[in-house]
């Protein structure tokens, strides 16, 4: 046996963390630093998972390899806490670069391990694409069996081009028509003929309606209905209702192998194949072909000249920037489908379609072929023009482009009007006092963190030259303020910024909200515990075991098989009360309904994954009413943190379901607890002026 200490991967990737460390101490962390924290932190991932599934070394070898593993991931937080700009490379979305990607290879030849190397060619498509020429043997194979795959451009339409409106900038006004509200989002639906789903099971009349225009002809939808509601089944059936064969799914790394399981569940005539790393097993003749985001660009390729006939966009809302690889890749490979196939299946599906700005949309819509960079395509254009209005009509115009839009295939439902037999839910805030040390210590940072910007808006005010003069406290000038400082915190390394206090505070209250859920467990049944950060997660687990509770644990480090195995023993065995989740890996596609309650034990920073998070066990088939018990440090910036997330909860509704709910800014909730962190500091230090001269003055008097 080799010498565990001093060979294999451990040692090299101690050396690495230790340049990253000494280079951070130094000051700024340099390009190619940051590119080796990120390969170390997806090391330590892969290694930390070989070795707990290796059955050739004893228990004690296998704590003491978990023990160095623990080490370097030790060091690996320290360092990301003096530059928390680093804390973005271990999101499990994060993109790996040729770079990280060259340093991973790299280190694992100086462990002495087997690596496979990267296919040396590329090729440019005639749009500048590049394609990595990753093609799985099986795709080749059938691509010798069918060779005259000839494109279908039968029943094409032709191109709508603006007549009234030739010369109008129209997709900023369409998105606006959807901040004015109006009726929910829903285009008009048929009624459901009749459809009887595998093994006996009853589809719900929202559901059968969506299959049923689907059948009738209609070939695309933005699916938006809320989480919960079966956006997975309709999707599947709708594509064997459009005959859309084969049917590219493209999903989140986390639910795709569940995705795999619906396809045998609600359509169990058709082979579904998943993607996994280069590809190599894929079965080429499958009819459903399922790929997570973060490996398109070693697909797109192949995938584009498959000949897909349709293509299902899960969590659509991935896609919103899209200067993104990702969004780049999906928009690349929806137009290579739809240049091959005259009217394909296309659709986007996504509960949480909007999480900042009306904008949201416009990556989500260029999927679906409604836009393009700069205007409205085909159908959609034609609707604009036969409303006969123009922008300039105003209001009466947005109201006519939204219903334009929605026409197109929004269809939208809540579960309160669809599904009244799913329970209620609430969200129930439950306050906690940081008493000791470590909550003084939050406390004191948060003072700082206020007295610094109160510093720098004294300085702004006093340096300022456009003798621009406000009564009381100059809140466009505070804004500014806490927009410097959010800029800064991305680069500070010494100090308390939002990102890093926010972090602590969640550390804090590890032991209080996993406490509150073992209480939970003892008296309630099944919990789900949700956390942001590993050592959270780490923390409640160590409690649980020591309270003698049983558990299991979705994490973005894990194989699928073990998520699969983790969410079963969850499900299926009586003993294990709590899963503890993250909110990165578990927040999308799992569905943890045997439980009625959840803990999240640390906020997001918006509305839309804490909703995701709530409806793994808020859906269909729920049968007892859910309650989120949301842990709020009291007396810190938590609390301003969740009033802000609870403020842009109007936003979908406002846009999709025709709430009278204001819509919040699209300024960012980091920014918003700065503004609120900054003008309670300047009120303060006003009243307190006030409080001196009345003292002054009443001195006078006596």
């Amino acid at each position: 046996m080799r010498d565990l200490d001093n060979e294999g991967i451990i040692p090299v990737l101690a050396r690495a963390v230790r340049e990253v460390e000494g280079s951070a101490q130094r000051g700024a962390v340099p390009p190619s630093a940051r590119t080796k924290f990120q390969v170390v932190a997806l090391l330590v991932r892969e290694e930390r998972a070989r070795i707990k599934a290796d059955t050739e070394v004893s228990d004690s070898q296998r704590a003491e390899q978990l023990k160095r593993l623990d080490g370097i991931a030790t060091i690996l937080a320290k360092t990301a806490t003096r530059d928390t700009t680093l804390l973005h490379l271990l999101a499990e979305d994060a993109e790996i670069g040729e770079a990280a990607e060259d340093l991973r290879r790299d280190m694992q030849r100086r462990a002495g391990l087997e690596v496979e190397e990267p296919e040396p060619e590329e090729e440019v498509d005639g749009e500048g694409t590049v394609e990595k020429r990753i093609v799985p043997q099986s795709v080749v194979s059938r691509r010798l069996a069918n060779p005259f795959l000839t494109p279908d451009f039968s029943g094409a339409a032709l191109k709508a081009r603006p007549r009234r409106l030739a010369g109008w900038e129209l997709l900023g006004p369409l998105f606006r028509s959807f901040e004015y509200g109006g009726n929910a989002a829903c285009m008009p639906l048929p009624e459901p003929g009749s459809l009887v789903a595998p093994g006996g099971r009853e589809l719900m009349k929202h559901q059968s309606q969506v299959v049923e225009a689907a059948a009738q002809g209609h070939r695309t939808f933005l699916l938006a209905d809320e989480p919960g509601l079966g956006k997975t089944a309709q999707a599947l059936l709708a594509a064997q209702a459009a005959d859309a064969y084969p049917l590219l799914v493209v999903v989140p790394n986390v639910v795709k192998t569940s995705w795999a399981r619906e396809v045998g569940t609600w359509t169990p005539q058709r082979t579904a194949t998943v993607i996994h790393g280069d590809g190599w097993d894929v079965d080429g003749w499958a009819d459903i072909v399922v790929v997570n985001y973060e490996i398109l660009d070693r697909h797109v390729g192949w995938l584009g000249d498959f000949g897909f006939k349709g293509m299902v966009v899960d969590e659509a809302h991935f896609i919103k920037n899209k200067t993104s690889q990702r969004s780049q890749h999906v928009l690349h490979l929806a137009d290579r489908i739809r240049a091959r196939y005259a009217r394909p299946l296309m659709m986007a599906l996504t509960g949480t379609p909007l999480i900042n700005d009306i904008e949201d949309f416009r990556a989500i819509w260029q999927f679906l072929g409604w836009i393009d960079d700069t205007m409205p395509l085909g159908p959609l254009m034609e609707a604009l023009e036969e409303t006969g209005l123009t922008p300039a009509d105003g209001p009466s115009f947005y109201g006519a482009a939204r219903n334009a839009v929605v026409q197109q295939g929004i269809v939208r439902r809540r579960k309160v009007d669809v599904a009244a037999d799913i329970p209620a839910r609430r969200v129930a805030d439950l306050p906690v006092e940081l008493d000791d040390a470590v909550g003084r210590s939050i406390r004191a940072a948060e003072t700082e963190l206020a007295r610094r910007m109160v510093a720098r808006y004294h300085t702004a005010l006093e340096t300022r030259v456009s003798g621009r003069v406000v009564e009381g406290i100059d809140h466009e000038l505070v804004r500014r303020v806490a927009g410097w400082e959010l800029e800064d915190s991305s680069n500070k390394k010494d100090g308390e910024n939002v990102f890093s206090m926010v972090r602590r505070i969640g550390q804090a209250k590890a032991g209080l909200a996993a406490d509150y859920a073992a209480q939970l467990a003892r008296n309630v049944g099944k919990v789900v515990f949700f956390a942001k950060h590993v050592d959270v997660m780490d923390a409640a687990e160590n409690l649980f075991a020591e309270r003698g509770l049983k558990y299991t644990s979705i994490r973005g480090d894990q194989t699928p098989k073990a998520r699969e195995a983790a969410i079963d023993a969850f499900v299926n065995d009586p003993e294990v009360s709590i899963v503890v989740c993250s909110l990165m890996a578990a927040g999308v596609g799992l569905n943890l309904q045997v439980a009625s309650n959840l803990v999240l034990a640390e906020l997001s920073w918006t509305d839309a994954e804490q909703t995701q998070a709530i409806d793994r066990i808020h859906r269909i088939g729920q049968e007892l009413p859910v309650t989120a018990w949301r842990v709020i440090a009291a007396h810190t910036i938590d609390t301003r943190i969740a009033e802000l997330i609870d403020s842009k909860a109007g936003l979908a509704a406002r846009a999709l379901d025709g709430s009278d709910e204001e819509i919040g800014a699209s300024s960012d909730v980091q920014l918003e607890a700065l503004v609120s962190l900054l003008t309670e500091a300047l009120e303060r230090e006003e009243g307190a002026a006030a409080r001196r001269t009345r003292a002054y003055a009443e001195a006078l008097v006596d």
